[in-house]
């Protein structure tokens, strides 16, 4: 969550807020969202397709079988 982050500025000449500072844990956590969120809106894209699927548990008997 968002509101978890504390986060620290660096600031230019004029105060104006040029970089971020995170806490490492804090970075991972929004770095691993961030791709959680990537992940959904590519199955949804790819749901859309209506293209023929087979489960993982299909795919994988048919992958022991041979």
């Amino acid at each position: 969550m968002l509101a978890l982050v504390k986060p620290q500025y660096i600031t230019d000449e004029n105060g104006k807020k040029i970089s971020v500072i995170l806490p490492v844990d804090e970075y991972e956590r929004i770095v691993q969202e961030l791709e959680d969120a990537d992940d959904v809106k590519l199955y949804d894209e790819v749901k859309q397709l209506n293209e023929p699927s087979t489960s993982f548990d299909d795919y994988v008997k048919s992958r022991r079988s041979k």
